[in-house]
C-alpha cells in the first residue's frame, strides 16, 4: 500500500505530472512482469479426480471448479493493494473524476484476469514465456538508454481505459475469451481413465561429460543440473535468481535516494552476483529431500556431496558477474562493486549458505511452486545468525575501508575476505562436514514427516 503513496508523491512533486498519466506510461511493464511472475510462482489448479469417479459430476463442472479456484488467487488480489489506494488518492485530490477511475480499474481487473487465464494456457511452455521475458527486457533496456520507447505506443491504450467510455470493455472481453479457450482446452483433454493411466514417453539421457573433470563430485553436479532442468520448482528458482541481476538498478542509477550511501553499492554487488547462491543455496540439502534418506544409506562422503553444491554456486556466481557487465554503463566503480561482491560470494557466502543449510530441514516438492520463496521452518536462530556474514559483514568491511582511507580500500577489504574464504576452504569444509554429520538423523527424520 505504501508504494501507491510513494508513486503518487513522486509523480506529483518530482515529475510535476498527473500521477495517473505517469502510471499509465509504465503499465505495459507491469502487465509483462505480472505474467512472468505468475508463470514462475503461481500454482496450477490441481484436482484429485479419484473421489469424483463415484459422483454425478460432468466434466464441465470439474473444469469450472478447477479454473475457478485460480480466480481468488493471491496473484489476482495482490494488485488491489496498490491500485485501490492509488485510485482513492486520484479521486480525493481531484486528479481524475470518479467515473473515469472506476472505468480504469475495471479495465485493469480485466487485464489481471486475462493474465490469470493466459498463464493457465501457457503452463509448461517455457520457451514462449522466456521469449516474452526476453523481449520485454530488451524493450526495457532500449527505453532506459533512450533508443526506443515502447510506452509511446502503449500508454495511449492504458490512458484510454479512463478517458473513454468503452475501451475498458476490451480487457474484459479478452479475459472472457481466454477463459473460454482455457475451459474448452481442459474439457477436451479431461478423460478420467486417461488421467489415471500410466503415461509412457521417450527418455532422453544426458551425459554432461564436460563435468567429469571434477572427479567424484561430478556425479552430484550432474544430478543438480538435471534437477534444475527437469523440475518446476528448481527452474522457478533460477528465474528468480536472474531477476537479481537487475537489482543493482535501484542503487547505481540514483532512482532511490535512500540508496545513495557508499556502503549500499557493495550491498548491491552481493545481490546482483549472488542471486543463484542466495535463492538456490539456502535450500541445500532440501533439494534432495525426496531421496535424502536413501542417499544417506549409501556409501557417500559428505565432502563430495557438499563440494558439488559449492562448485555449482561458484560457477553460477561467476556467470552472474559476467552477465552483469552491463553495469559498466554506470561507471567502472559500479561494476567493480559487482566483481568484488562476486568474489565475496564465491569465497565466503558459498560456505555460509552450506553451513546454514545444515539447520534447514524443510522438504521441497519439486513439482510445485508452493512456497517458492521459502518456508517459515527455514528460519531459526542459527540460520538468522548465519545470515549476518552474508549481508552485514561485507557492508561493514567496505565501510571501514571507505571511511578510513578510500572507496577502493573498502573494495579491497571485501575482496580480501572473499580470497581468505578460498584460502581456508578445506578447514571450513571440515567444520561444515562435521555439522552435517551431527544433524544427519534429525534431517532424515524431518524429511520423512508429511507436510
Amino acid at each position: 500500500m505504501g508504494g501507491s503513496f510513494l508513486v503518487y508523491k513522486y509523480a506529483e512533486k518530482e515529475l510535476c505530472q498527473n500521477p495517473l498519466t505517469v502510471v499509465n506510461k509504465f503499465l505495459i511493464y507491469w502487465w509483462a512482469f505480472d505474467l512472468i511472475f505468475r508463470y514462475a510462482l503461481q500454482k496450477m489448479p490441481v484436482i484429485n479426480i479419484k473421489p469424483l469417479l463415484i459422483l454425478p459430476f460432468n466434466k464441465s463442472k470439474i473444469v469450472s471448479f478447477g479454473i475457478g479456484k485460480t480466480m481468488l488467487s493471491f496473484f489476482n488480489i495482490i494488485h488491489a493493494f496498490f491500485f485501490v489506494p492509488f485510485s482513492i488518492l486520484l479521486i480525493a485530490k481531484g486528479d481524475a473524476p470518479l467515473i473515469n477511475v472506476l472505468l480504469w480499474n475495471l479495465g485493469l481487473i480485466g487485464l489481471v484476469y486475462a493474465n490469470n487465464f493466459l498463464n493457465i494456457l501457457l503452463n509448461n511452455k517455457d520457451n514462449l514465456i522466456y521469449g516474452i521475458g526476453g523481449v520485454m527486457a530488451i524493450l526495457g533496456g532500449l527505453h532506459y538508454f533512450g533508443y526506443f520507447d515502447i510506452t509511446v505506443y502503449t500508454a495511449p491504450f492504458f490512458q484510454g481505459l479512463s478517458d473513454t467510455l468503452y475501451l475498458f470493455i476490451l480487457p474484459i472481453v479478452a479475459a472472457i475469451v481466454l477463459y473460454i479457450i482455457a475451459f474448452k482446452s481442459f474439457v477436451s483433454g479431461l478423460y478420467l481413465d486417461e488421467g489415471l493411466a500410466t503415461k509412457s514417453k521417450d527418455v532422453k539421457t544426458e551425459n554432461l561429460d564436460w563435468l567429469d573433470r571434477f572427479g567424484k563430485t561430478a556425479i552430484f553436479l550432474k544430478n543438480d543440473i538435471k534437477l534444475i532442468k527437469r523440475n518446476k520448482r528448481a527452474r522457478s528458482t533460477v528465474i528468480v535468481s536472474v531477476l537479481f541481476l537487475f537489482y543493482g538498478l535501484l542503487f547505481f542509477t540514483g532512482a532511490v535516494e535512500a540508496y545513495d550511501g557508499p556502503a549500499w553499492k557493495i550491498f548491491a554487488g552481493i545481490f546482483v552476483s549472488g542471486g543463484f547462491l542466495l535463492s538456490f543455496g539456502q535450500f541445500v540439502p532440501s533439494w534432495d529431500s525426496s531421496y535424502y534418506p536413501l542417499m544417506m544409506s549409501q556409501n557417500i562422503k559428505y565432502r563430495e556431496y557438499l563440494s558439488s553444491k559449492w562448485w555449482l554456486m561458484v560457477m553460477a556466481t561467476f556467470v552472474s558477474v559476467i552477465l552483469a557487465s552491463g553495469y559498466l554503463y554506470f561507471g567502472w566503480e559500479a561494476y567493480l562493486a559487482v566483481i568484488v561482491g562476486g568474489i565475496y560470494n564465491m569465497g565466503m557466502n558459498a560456505h555460509v549458505v552450506l553451513w546454514a543449510g545444515a539447520y534447514v530441514k524443510t522438504p521441497i516438492d519439486l513439482t510445485s511452486n508452493k512456497k517458492a520463496f521459502g518456508d517459515k521452518q527455514s528460519f531459526n536462530m542459527k540460520t538468522l545468525m548465519l545470515s549476518l556474514p552474508k549481508l552485514a559483514l561485507p557492508v561493514v568491511l567496505y565501510a571501514i575501508g571507505h571511511y578510513a582511507y578510500s572507496p577502493y580500500a573498502g573494495y579491497a577489504l571485501v575482496a580480501v575476505a572473499g580470497i581468505a574464504g578460498f584460502a581456508f576452504r578445506n578447514m571450513v569444509f571440515d567444520k561444515i562436514e562435521k555439522i552435517y554429520k551431527t544433524e544427519k538423523y534429525a534431517t532424515i527424520w524431518a524429511y520423512k514427516q508429511k507436510k
